[in-house]
């Protein structure tokens, strides 16, 4: 898991951020991304991609990096901006915002999936990084806890669609929920089994 991050080092890269997002897949909210530099010395056994991980062992991980990482940072694209610019470009703009808020600035960016960032610094794109990086799956599970308290705190203010359950993504449940209720303010209007419905309004 430390494999890349230690051929960087040993091309001179100092600080080295891994960066994930949360939230590609859902129907409603927006997508997060986290960006973590660890230090050389960051301990904490089990640490995997958070798609891999059960929800309690991501929010026990989550303190975990907060507390050893250098820094950590978060970046969002809302719902408008996923609706206007797609859902690709809005996930690349999370992460670039979560890059830029580092208050420690990377020289050095490993990203997961196959994009790099519209961004002056080195870096590259490691697929299924996830589970390659230990410092993007230190992200992923930034990104994925704090997702998913945004969407609780969405549930909390319309609790017809169960968003604490689901997270917003295209449950059988969400979409009925969608039938019964219509579309609620953070839907993403753009979105395969939302957009049917802006229609037939």
């Amino acid at each position: 898991m430390w494999q890349f991050e230690h051929k960087a080092k040993a091309k001179g890269y100092k600080n080295i951020a891994g960066v994930d997002e949360a939230g590609r897949g859902p129907l409603a909210g927006p997508v997060v991304s986290a960006a973590v530099i660890l230090p050389q010395d960051f301990s904490c056994a089990g640490l995997n991609d958070s798609k891999k991980l059960s929800e309690k062992k991501r929010n026990a991980f989550f303190p975990v990096i907060k507390e050893q990482a250098i820094c950590v940072a978060i970046g969002i694209s809302s719902h408008h901006e996923i609706d206007e610019i797609n859902i690709l470009q809005a996930s690349l703009l999370s992460m670039k915002r979560a890059v830029e808020n580092l208050s420690d600035p990377p020289d050095f960016l490993l990203i997961d999936g196959k994009f790099t960032l519209d961004m002056d610094i080195d870096q590259t794109a490691l697929i299924k990084g996830d589970s390659r990086s230990i410092s993007i799956a230190a992200a992923s599970i930034i990104a994925k806890v704090t997702r998913d308290a945004i969407m609780k705190e969405l549930h909390e203010k319309y609790p017809q669609y169960n968003f604490i359950q689901h997270k917003g993504y295209p449950t059988r449940a969400h979409k009925e929920a969608i039938l019964k209720y219509g579309l609620c303010p953070v839907h993403r209007r753009t979105f395969k089994g939302v957009k049917e419905v802006v229609n037939a309004g």
